[in-house]
């Protein structure tokens, strides 16, 4: 069995049902000159007391995450980030800094980021070279409170399938080095080339999801839980279910409307007979890609059937997941925050929102100062 730093059986630890914790990498700019700079370590220093358990640093010192605390439900989500993050640009302001909310930036580029001094952060860069300094992304992690480890394990194989359409309505990132890349969410492509990232295999349950990191492990594959960058995992220490293959979404809104279709989508498939069959790897390799290349203008085939079955474009899947939550969104009571989703269903995702931006300036910058002027819009 997997052991801890502690050398301890790695255990589960439960969560009260579908409880949620979200976590947001956010860039760190340069107020002149609106470039990615190391900024993020200036304001961990500088931080008050209150905001220091809500922000930490990540592998480059130009993204700075923050975290809200355990939250049972959308409304608490919503007053935990609106303080902290209201608080954070403050600071940010404090120190002629701005907090960006996409997964890339636009123009900035990967040889100019300045690595994390950390042990952890700096194994791995040694290990991934290139492909790890090309990686200067940011993302959106959602948290959801599993009852025991087989419960979080099934959810991770049922909601594999469907979660090309979570990344089309998060899609922010359709510019690199300066470069339209012709995708809606290059982050995804850079972060697959990462080792063990990305879509994983059929898990079946705790027990056999341990047998599976020991494996690794004794194969020195992997050094801990935290080398798994799945599209989804589940997270023992804090007793959820981490679904982790979102894009940042550009505006306020946005992420609450996504973390509460998060929410009401992993609760009922824990509560639903749904089996998790073996997919073919071609059709979960497909339907992502068309949600990186096409947003919600992709193409889906759903071949568990919880949808209805065959195929559809994603904006039809997304519409058709929202009914089939339903009655989890009205248990929830978190009808308001799913509406939300309803601007990027309408007006387009955050990377659409930019190519438009784009379009009428011809200038990076000024998508950038119109994107932070909507953030909380």
């Amino acid at each position: 069995m997997i052991t801890d730093k502690k050398q301890t059986p790695l255990t589960f630890i439960p969560s009260p049902s579908y409880t949620l914790g979200v976590e947001l990498e956010f860039q760190t700019l340069d107020r002149d000159t609106l470039n990615l700079a190391p900024f993020a370590p200036i304001l961990l220093e500088t931080a008050p007391a209150i905001l220091r358990p809500r922000i930490t640093q990540e592998w480059i010192r130009s993204i700075l995450e923050i975290r809200t605390g355990i939250c049972e439900s959308l409304r608490d989500v919503e007053n935990d980030l609106l303080q902290t993050c209201s608080m954070a640009e403050e600071l940010a302001a404090e120190n002629n800094c701005l907090l960006y909310a996409a997964s890339l930036h636009p123009f900035a580029r990967a040889e100019d980021q300045i690595l994390t001094s950390d042990p952890r952060y700096e194994r791995i860069m040694e290990e991934l070279q290139i492909v790890g300094r090309r990686f200067i992304s940011q993302g959106f992690h959602v948290h959801v409170g599993m009852i025991d480890g087989d419960t979080a394990v099934k959810v991770c194989d049922k909601i594999q399938p469907y979660l090309p359409l979570l990344l089309a309505l998060s899609a922010s990132s359709p510019f690199y080095e300066g470069v339209d890349t012709g995708l809606m969410s290059y982050r995804t492509k850079l972060f697959e080339v990462l080792p063990l990232a990305g879509i994983y295999e059929e898990i079946g349950d705790w027990n056999a999801f341990l047998n599976e990191l020991e494996l690794l492990r004794k194969a020195g594959v992997v050094g801990s839980i935290k080398d798994l960058w799945w599209d989804a995992r589940p997270h023992p220490g804090f007793g959820t279910l981490e679904i982790r293959a979102c894009d940042l979404p550009i505006q306020f809104g946005d992420i609450l409307g996504i973390a509460a279709i998060i929410q009401a989508f992993v609760a009922t498939l824990a509560e639903s007979k749904l089996e998790a069959a073996s997919c073919n790897q071609q059709f979960l390799r497909s339907n992502k890609w068309q949600a990186v290349r096409y947003g919600l203008d992709g193409t889906f085939f759903d071949p568990l059937g919880f949808l209805g079955g065959g195929k559809m474009t994603i904006r039809q899947g997304v519409h058709a997941l929202i009914k089939k939550v339903q009655p989890m969104v009205k248990r929830f009571g978190s009808e308001r925050y799913i509406n939300m989703l309803n601007r990027i269903l309408t007006d387009g995702t955050g990377a659409d929102c930019q190519r438009r931006s784009y379009q009428k300036s011809k200038d990076f910058k000024e998508v950038i100062k119109q994107l932070h002027e909507n953030f909380w819009a």
